[in-house]
């Protein structure tokens, strides 16, 4: 398969994973502040003049963790350090959570690493960024030695 086909399905795949993990991580209450979907439907309507409703900061979740950060990874696979697809994978997330933390997050109010959401927002959007970077490598190896294979 295409490296870029491959790394917009592993986009996907991991996005589908993060957004499970946010919906379950809201539906425990566990930091309700902490809401990335009401930061992007925010930031979108604020700066882009998008309509104020969740719809929006879904799709721009999903436009994120698909197109921009699976195309990225599908294009900067040859040099992101570490031997493995999972490794590279998880080194992308954690640049993908940094970029997050000093881009988004204070442009959303969250301060600087989130830091005014309390001080477990940088661990726990760490923690997702890394379980998405994990499935985001694996799903793109896997996809893949689909072509290796003749599959």
């Amino acid at each position: 398969m295409n490296r870029y086909a491959a790394g917009v399905i592993a986009g996907f795949v991991a996005t589908l994973v993060l957004s499970a993990m946010m919906i379950a991580k809201a539906t425990m209450g566990l930091m309700p502040d902490l809401n990335v979907i009401a930061m992007l439907t925010t930031m979108a309507h604020q700066k882009m003049g998008m309509p104020a409703t969740p719809v929006v900061g879904w799709m721009l979740h999903f436009f994120i963790g698909t197109i921009v950060w699976g195309l990225a990874f599908a294009a900067l696979y040859n040099v992101i350090p570490g031997g493995k697809a999972w490794l590279k994978g998880i080194l992308l997330g954690i640049a993908a959570w940094v970029l997050m933390m000093i881009g988004p997050m204070p442009m959303a109010g969250a301060g600087l690493f989130g830091i005014k959401l309390g001080m477990a927002a940088p661990i726990m959007t760490l923690m997702l960024h890394v379980i998405f970077g994990l499935v985001l490598g694996v799903t793109y190896q896997f996809m893949r030695s689909k072509t290796d294979t003749g599959q």
